[in-house]
This record gives C-alpha cells, sequence and structure tokens, in this order.
C-alpha cells in the first residue's frame, strides 16, 4: 500500500519535475547567441546535425539503460550531462567546443525520453491507473508550457541585456532540477529481466523491443508519421527565431511570441482527452496534421507568420500528446523505455536530413523559401497519409 502511494506521487513529483526542467531562459535566444558568435546558418545547421547524429546513436542504448537499469537512474544522469553541456556553451568561443556541448545536451535528451514517459505510464499501470495516461500527459504538457512561457519571456528580457545571466540562471535551475530527479519511486513492472552478461543483456533488450514494432507495424507507422511531423514544426521553431530577428524583432519580442505560443499550447493541453474523444483517433491522425502543414505554409508566405506558428505550436502539441497514448497502450511495460527511445531516434534522423539543408538554403536563398520548401515535403507525406487513413477508413 505504501508502494503505491509512493508511485502515485510520481505524477505530481513529475508535473513540478517537468516544470523545472524545461525552465531555460537559453531556449528561445540560443541560436541568436550563437549567430552573434560568428556562427552562419549553415554552422548552427551543422550543430543542430552533430546533436541529432549523437541522439541517433545514443537514443537506443539510453533507452536499453532506462529499462535494465532503472528510468530513475537515467532520469538522474540525464539532468547532470544538461547541466554539462549548459555550462560548456556558455564559457565556449568556438565551433568544435559548441559541437560538444551539442553532444552532452543530446545525450541528456536521450537519458530522459524514453525513461520519463516509461516512469510515469508504469507507476500508473502498476496501481492499475494507466487509463488515465492521456489525461495525465496533457497535464504535464501544461506545465512543459508553464515553463516554456517563463522560459521565452525572462530569456528574451535577460538576453535583450546580457546573454550571461539567462545561462547562469539556466544552470542554476538545473542544479535544483538535477536533486529533485532523486524523489521518484522506481515502479517495479517497468524493469527488464538482467540475464546473462552486460553485453548480451543489451542485444537481447534491444533485439525484443524491435520485435515488438515488427510484431505491430502499427507502431512504427505511428512513429514515423508523428516523428516527421514533430521534426518540421522544430525547424520551424529553431529557425523562426533568426527569421524574426532578420524582420527586425528584437529579443524581448521574439521572447514575447514564443511565450504566447507556449501558452496557448498550455491551454489546449489541458483539453486534449476531451479533443480526443470528440474526434478520435482518425480525427487527430488525419486532420491535425494537415492543419500543421498549412500553418507552416502561412509561416513561410504571410506576413502574420507569427499567428500561425502559434497555431502550429498548439497542433504539434495535440499531435504528441494524443499519439503519446496511442503508441504507450500497444507497449509492453519491459520494453518501454526503449521502443520510446526508438520513437526519439526516428525524430533525429529527420533532424539530422532537414536542419542542415534548411539552414544551407536559408544562407543561399531566404529563410522564407527555406520554410516554403519545408512545406511542400510536408504537404506530400500530409497528402499520402490522408489517402491511407481514407483508404483504411473506407475498408
Amino acid at each position: 500500500m505504501e508502494k503505491n502511494i509512493q508511485l502515485k506521487r510520481n505524477v505530481n513529483k513529475n508535473y513540478l519535475y517537468i516544470l523545472l526542467q524545461n525552465i531555460d531562459f537559453t531556449r528561445g535566444i540560443w541560436m541568436i547567441y550563437l549567430a552573434g558568435k560568428g556562427m552562419s546558418l549553415t554552422q548552427l545547421g551543422l550543430l543542430e546535425t552533430i546533436f541529432h547524429v549523437t541522439s541517433f546513436t545514443m537514443e537506443v542504448p539510453t533507452g536499453a539503460v532506462a529499462d535494465l537499469f532503472g528510468r530513475r537512474i537515467s532520469r538522474i544522469v540525464g539532468r547532470l550531462t544538461s547541466l554539462i553541456s549548459v555550462i560548456i556553451l556558455l564559457l565556449s568561443n568556438s565551433f568544435w567546443m559548441f559541437a560538444v556541448s551539442f553532444i552532452f545536451t543530446a545525450l541528456s535528451y536521450n537519458l530522459e525520453s524514453g525513461a520519463g514517459d516509461a516512469l510515469i505510464y508504469d507507476s500508473l499501470k502498476e496501481i492499475g491507473e494507466e487509463d488515465q495516461f492521456m489525461k495525465v500527459n496533457g497535464n504535464k504538457e501544461v506545465f512543459y508550457q508553464a515553463a516554456s512561457t517563463i522560459s521565452f519571456l525572462i530569456g528574451g528580457i535577460l538576453a535583450f541585456k546580457n546573454y550571461s545571466t539567462a545561462f547562469t540562471l539556466t544552470i542554476a535551475v538545473g542544479i535544483i532540477t538535477a536533486l529533485q530527479s532523486f524523489s521518484f519511486k522506481e515502479p517495479s513492472i517497468g524493469i527488464a529481466h538482467r540475464d546473462g552478461s552486460k553485453e548480451n543483456m543489451f542485444i537481447k533488450q534491444v533485439s525484443t523491443s524491435l520485435k515488438v514494432i515488427v510484431n505491430n507495424p502499427r507502431i512504427g507507422t505511428l512513429i514515423i508519421f508523428t516523428q516527421s511531423i514533430m521534426a518540421f514544426c522544430t525547424c520551424i521553431f529553431f529557425y523562426l527565431q533568426n527569421y524574426l530577428k532578420a524582420d527586425g524583432y528584437n529579443e524581448a519580442a521574439i521572447g514575447v511570441i514564443y511565450a504566447v505560443s507556449s501558452l496557448a499550447a498550455a491551454i489546449t493541453a489541458t483539453q486534449i482527452h476531451r479533443i480526443e474523444r470528440r474526434i478520435k483517433e482518425q480525427g487527430i491522425l488525419l486532420l491535425i496534421p494537415i492543419i500543421t502543414i498549412a500553418c507552416i505554409w502561412g509561416i513561410a508566405l504571410s506576413k502574420y507568420h507569427y499567428v500561425l506558428f502559434i497555431m502550429m505550436m498548439v497542433t504539434e502539441g495535440i499531435i504528441f500528446v494524443a499519439v503519446s497514448d496511442y503508441i504507450n497502450k500497444m507497449i509492453p511495460s519491459e520494453n518501454r523505455a526503449t521502443i520510446l527511445s526508438f520513437a526519439s531516434m526516428v525524430f533525429s534522423f529527420f533532424m539530422i536530413t532537414l536542419f542542415p539543408v534548411i539552414g544551407v538554403i536559408g544562407d543561399r536563398y531566404s529563410l522564407s523559401f527555406a520554410f516554403i520548401c519545408l512545406a511542400m515535403v510536408g504537404s506530400i507525406l500530409v497528402l499520402a497519409n490522408s489517402y491511407f487513413m481514407i483508404v483504411k477508413m473506407r475498408k
């Protein structure tokens, strides 16, 4: 009984953790910061590529670590690597040191990506409340977006005055978050069997997780489609900082735009479980991606690009929360962190492909033209998805 109480407390502790973890005053300004340090759009694209190459290669191994040795341990180590990355970014002045920082940042994301959701889903599953995960995940998104709102508003103001202050305060919050990460209770049902040597354990964990995906192709289909949409949104999210700066917006104004987008996504997040009940899974997977790509077209072509950016962030949040629930319901607990990390690896693959290309096109032509190219590719993907969804619904 005591353990069940502790597992239930994981949910509320996770809300606080998500809030602290995502209070990062550098999130909305790091591309402008690095541009001020002499980095071109192409170099910024390469740095993000280094981040995602690291993430791509390390996602599944770190997911296996979480499944084999505990989600709590994975989360703690992730916070420590995040601290190291911010410190290096603050103190560095060269491309290669920035690259080292991005490697540590990627590792911190890897260690959290599968472990975090697995910790909460299996905590709920162990106490028989896993059907609440979509609602809990929606509430978690509120705290994520609240942290983003705070980060963008304050970060933009701080950056307008002094970039170093934004980095120093981010480090201070990171230390508090690392300490708070020790407070979680590890659910027992999520730990995979650790038979044989360490090498055999990892091979077995990864192979059994891949078999789960092969035996249920719908998991792979959901992962590939949704992660590609999220990669398009992420490219817009980062490059729009420089796009707005070139359009005459200062750091404080950019922070306000990003903060409003997070606030709008937070308000919507509390209603995602109700939206899903009304339009069902078919509506989420058919309608929401179409709206998302339409917003990217608007960002590229309309003078009201900031309004359409806010709408895009809202639709991305809906896709993330809803599809996360669909996928978790199909995954065995002992493979959860590994498979969720595989989803993040797919995201990294798309980012490795897209992000540097957008940077090169932005340097040679313009970011507006780069966004048009991104919208064209997204349109092809969404049209293909719509066709197969409609055929499936008719059958």
